[in-house]
């Protein structure tokens, strides 16, 4: 697997609000340049196989006006694509729905992938957790994208995935993707010490540990 000291510092992140119909919506933005060229990028992220290599186990129709279904857990409606560019959808879980956005860029010599995703959140659950709740989350998913395109031969093991944030590298990838997080909140304007204790929490949570 790819150093996760290396993977956390390749990872740009970012939170933000914005101002929705409904009212004001947290926004996530997290990305990263990855060895590969665009078209290969979008097939990475939109082939069913590929995806399952790297993220989950992914059923529908992807296209535009689909619907898709990640085993246990989101689904949603693609809302627009632009090949190879980007791409729009519902992120539809436990009842809420918030909105994904996919973009690819060429960059140097690979491409970035950009993920942007705005979410309506209560302030009792932003204030236990912070953006870390689903920012790590995306984290791990642009960790397991890493290193599907360093190996895209290797199939993922699910008995290893199931316990791997018990083991030292695990737990060194939430710390950090953590800690990453509560800067990115304190960046946007979040009190120090809350950002912190929120980032604690949210540790405890991904690592099954008391915070």
């Amino acid at each position: 697997m790819i150093d996760v000291d290396t993977q956390i510092s390749q990872v740009r992140r970012q939170q933000g609000r914005r101002t929705l119909e409904a009212g004001e919506a947290r926004v996530q933005t997290i990305s990263q340049v990855y060895d590969t060229d665009i078209d290969d990028l979008w097939d990475v992220v939109t082939n069913p196989d590929r995806i399952a290599r790297w993220f989950m186990p992914i059923e529908g129709e992807l296209k535009e006006g689909g619907h898709y279904q990640l085993t246990g857990n989101a689904g949603g409606t693609v809302t627009s694509c632009e090949k190879p560019h980007r791409y729009a959808a519902t992120w539809e879980f436990a009842d809420q729905v918030s909105w994904i956005e996919v973009r690819l860029t060429p960059e140097g010599d690979g491409t970035r992938f950009e993920l942007e995703h705005v979410a309506h959140v209560a302030d009792e659950w932003w204030d236990q957790f912070g953006p870390g709740a689903t920012g790590v989350g995306w984290d791990g998913g642009l960790y397991g994208l890493a290193n599907h395109l360093a190996d895209p031969s290797k199939a993922p093991d699910p008995a290893a995935m199931q316990t791997w944030h018990e083991t030292p590298e695990g737990k060194s990838f939430y710390r950090q993707a953590s800690d990453a997080w509560v800067e990115a909140s304190i960046a946007d304007g979040t009190d120090p010490a809350a950002a912190k204790a929120a980032g604690e929490r949210t540790f405890a949570f991904y690592t099954g540990q008391e915070a």
